[in-house]
Parts: C-alpha cells; sequence; structure tokens
C-alpha cells in the first residue's frame, strides 16, 4: 500500500510504499497484550526486599517466662507476630522478566505498526532533518498537530534533531533498532522518517 510523505513544514514530499506484510495486518489485543507484558517485566527492577527473622536486629533472650502469664510461650522476639520482627515469606530481590522469541517479538512489532496506521495515527516525513533549534521544532510540531509523537528514525538518529526535541515535552525519537511495541502504543502520533521506513522493513522481513 502507499501513504503520503510530508516535510517537518507540512509540505508534500511524494508517497512511500508500505508493505502490507507489515502495516497491514489485523491487529491482535492479545499479541500486543503478551509484548507488552514481556517488555515491563524486564523492566522491573525486582529490587523489593523485607528482613526476615534472621535478619531482624532484637535480643534473642526469651522475652517472658514459659508459664504462668496466661499467655502464649513465646520465644523470641524477631517473630513475624511482634511489630518491628521479621516478615514471612515476604518479597526477595527476583528477576521478573520471561523469555520471548524473537520471532513472536517481530510479529507484535508488526501488529502494533499495522494498528497505528489502522488507527489513522502513522504519519511518514521525508527526513528528521532540522536545525538544532527547539523553538523552531517545537512551532513545526504544533502546526502538525502532533501531541505526544514518537518519531522512528533510520539506523541513526539526526542528532539536530534529538538535540531540538530534547526539551520539548510529548515528543520522543528513536533509531530503528529501539523501536519497540510499548513506546509505538503509548504514543497518539507514529512518525516515521523515509529512512525508518525502509531500515523497519528490513528489519521485520
Amino acid at each position: 500500500m502507499k501513504a503520503d510523505a510530508i516535510k517537518l513544514d507540512g509540505a508534500k514530499a511524494g508517497s512511500v510504499e508500505l508493505n502490507d506484510e507489515i502495516y497491514g495486518l489485523e491487529p491482535r489485543v492479545d499479541i500486543l497484550h503478551r509484548v507488552v507484558r514481556w517488555q515491563r517485566n524486564n523492566a522491573m527492577a525486582g529490587t523489593h526486599k523485607v528482613k526476615t527473622r534472621s535478619e531482624t536486629s532484637y535480643s534473642t533472650k526469651k522475652i517472658y517466662r514459659q508459664k504462668g502469664t496466661g499467655g502464649a510461650r513465646h520465644g523470641d522476639r524477631n517473630a513475624p507476630i511482634f511489630r518491628g520482627g521479621g516478615i514471612y515469606k515476604g518479597p526477595t530481590p527476583r528477576s521478573h522478566g520471561h523469555d520471548l522469541t524473537k520471532k513472536f517479538r517481530k510479529l507484535g512489532l508488526r501488529h502494533a505498526l499495522s494498528a497505528k496506521l489502522k488507527a489513522g495515527e502513522l504519519v511518514v516525513i521525508e527526513n528528521a532533518d532540522t536545525e538544532a533549534k527547539t523553538a523552531a521544532l517545537a512551532k513545526q510540531v504544533a502546526n502538525l498537530g502532533w501531541k505526544r509523537a514518537l518519531v522512528i528514525d533510520g539506523a541513526s538518529v539526526s542528532e539536530s534533531f534529538a538535540t531540538a526535541a530534547r526539551n520539548i515535552d510529548g515528543l520522543d525519537i528513536l533509531p530503528t533498532m529501539g523501536a519497540n511495541v510499548y513506546d509505538i502504543l503509548r504514543s497518539d502520533t507514529l512518525v516515521l522518517t523515509k529512512a525508518g521506513v525502509e531500515a523497519l522493513e528490513a528489519r521485520l522481513k
């Protein structure tokens, strides 16, 4: 299928061919959900930790006599039943990540791109070359109506665009290898450069 391309100033810049195997799929929520869950789980630090009864610092002396109190026969102030005592079966540092095959991750990226095109939230621009001026780029972005936009460039990111976009809230730019399902889905507008379209096709074919 063909898609119209524009320049950053809004002028037309011809058209680009989009591969139906990448952009023409019927988006499946279950596939997108699995890939996003894989991404977010791998991003979790997993550093949560509580102290067990062997790690809390109280005396190990028996806290009161065994008989005659009418209460439970406690022997250790570190027991989980006491305030400040150890926690029973609490969280310990661990990885939340799980495996997902490369084939499935590529499939998720195809479905994410297809979902953006189907929703009318995909824009193709000629290139991301611009002067490294935040004010000038912010004006162009406002004129184009981009609110929360993700720009995917070719193998490397345009340094001038990255510099200009650094202080613009809601505007991010990634190289092709950094393109991922989570960032694509959370953006309101997905912007691909012509170089980005070619690089994504080479990555996903």
